[in-house]
């Protein structure tokens, strides 16, 4: 992952509805939730869930799939992993160095 996108999906995420969206797929697992399950869960309306969904699909970090006559949303555990990875991945690297900020 490369700083653009890492900051892409952290200014989609960065919303306080939106990070309950992924928090509650999270929770959730590999099943995921039915988009009329979300929308109870946060008591926001049908088109300010949509809105926010769009934000987090444009980004990555979640994906839509119907079953039949339910369409759930599901995490892109690989997306969020990546984006972990990425921000911890020169974790503690100038500790060794002997040069820390006085």
């Amino acid at each position: 992952m490369n700083l653009d996108k890492a900051a892409n999906i952290l200014a989609k995420i960065g919303n306080p509805t939106r990070l309950r969206i992924v928090r509650l797929l999270v929770r959730a697992g590999d099943e995921g939730l039915p988009v009329g399950a979300l929308q109870r869960q946060l008591d926001i309306p049908g088109s300010t869930l949509t809105h926010h969904i769009g934000h987090l699909k444009s980004a990555g970090v979640i994906r839509q799939d119907r079953q039949q006559a339910t369409l759930l949303c599901r995490m892109e555990y690989r997306v969020l992993r990546e984006l972990v990875d990425f921000l911890t991945e020169e974790c503690c690297a100038d500790e060794d160095a002997g040069e820390h900020a006085a």
